[in-house]
């Protein structure tokens, strides 16, 4: 039992360290939802987004995330009639194209641990000047946790912990808060996820330290137009948990006719990270390397990130929702 407890330990710290209790994303630019709520319909259209990353691959026990999102606004598209007096009609809109709605179902694994679970999301969008919207967002998420016990050799078939919930796997509630500040020149995003930090309580003092860190990250990018095709984009992910232990991602993308992106990133735990994408009608699809400069490298093949999109929505309506009346 103690050398288990050790295990689980040592994977904790190692996971703190790392920063990486909660799935890492390399294309997070083109998905920002999965680490902000209140992006949940900022752009007006109504999107699906498949994510598939293998870390470290050919390390046994690496992380490995699937997750599948979507998200819409709801916009100003029909009326209602309200009466506002015994002689007088009027039409008015069912909605004001303010709120936006999300989910997504994922599943990730990371050495013994096993989380598969579900994330909904309500967002609230507000206009400011200059063509500037600022939105707020929250989520409710909830998971099955799990230790792959099969990963385990004990020496003694009666151990306690082969009968406890973490075998068996436990619901575990949490919810995710969000700011979002953007134009059609830059963003900036703010969000804590694990606001309740995901307490594992499972009735045993052995355990009752085990809880997953409150997650903080701080995004921004700014697109810099070169000529009526060409266009640069630098952008910057902080990410950091309640032992406040920062990472960084540092990026430039470069971006063809809106149509085509390839960029470089540096993230300060020591990795390198390249990605391309294309983009055709309504369809996306974007492919990174994360290549690690750490010894780790040396036993496997990098770590590789694929994201699939499709966006629904007239581009010349897409904005439809700044009209106000």
């Amino acid at each position: 039992m103690k050398r288990l407890l050790y295990i689980l330990g040592f994977i904790i710290v190692c996971n703190y360290a790392a920063g990486q209790q909660l799935p890492i994303y390399s294309q997070y630019l083109y998905n920002k939802f999965l680490i902000n709520p209140a992006v949940a319909g900022s752009d007006g259209y109504t999107s699906l987004n498949l994510t598939a990353r293998e870390q470290w691959v050919g390390y046994y026990g690496a992380p490995r995330t699937f997750s599948f999102s979507g998200q819409t606004r709801l916009l100003k598209r029909s009326y209602i009639l309200k009466r506002t007096s015994a002689r007088r009609q009027i039409y008015r809109p069912k909605t004001d194209g303010k709120v936006g709605l999300g989910g997504y179902i994922f599943s990730d694994k990371n050495g013994l641990i096993q989380r598969t679970g579900f994330q909904i999301a309500y967002s609230y969008h507000m206009w400011l000047r200059d063509q500037t919207q600022f939105s707020l967002g929250l989520a409710f998420t909830g998971y099955h946790y799990k230790i792959d016990e099969e990963q385990i050799n004990f020496e003694n078939p009666n151990d306690p912990f082969l009968y406890n919930d973490l075998r068996r796997g436990i619901f575990v509630p949490d919810a995710t808060f969000g700011a979002y500040l953007i134009n059609s020149k830059f963003s900036v995003g703010f969000s804590s996820d694990a606001l309740f930090e995901a307490s594992i309580k499972i009735g045993e003092t052995a355990y009752k330290n085990m809880k997953l860190d409150r997650h903080y990250y701080l995004f921004g990018s700014y697109l810099f137009d070169l000529n009526r095709l060409i266009a640069l984009e630098p952008s910057f992910l902080i990410m950091m948990s309640g032992q406040l232990k920062p990472q960084a991602d540092i990026s430039l993308t470069y971006i063809y006719n809106k149509a085509f992106w390839a960029g470089l990133a540096y993230r300060t735990c020591g990795a390198l990270i390249t990605n391309i994408g294309v983009k055709y009608e309504n369809f996306f699809i974007g492919y990174a390397f994360d290549f690690t400069l750490q010894e780790i490298q040396r036993v496997t093949f990098g770590t590789h990130e694929i994201t699939v999109a499709l966006k629904f929505g007239d581009s010349a309506r897409r904005y439809r929702w700044l009209d106000r009346y």
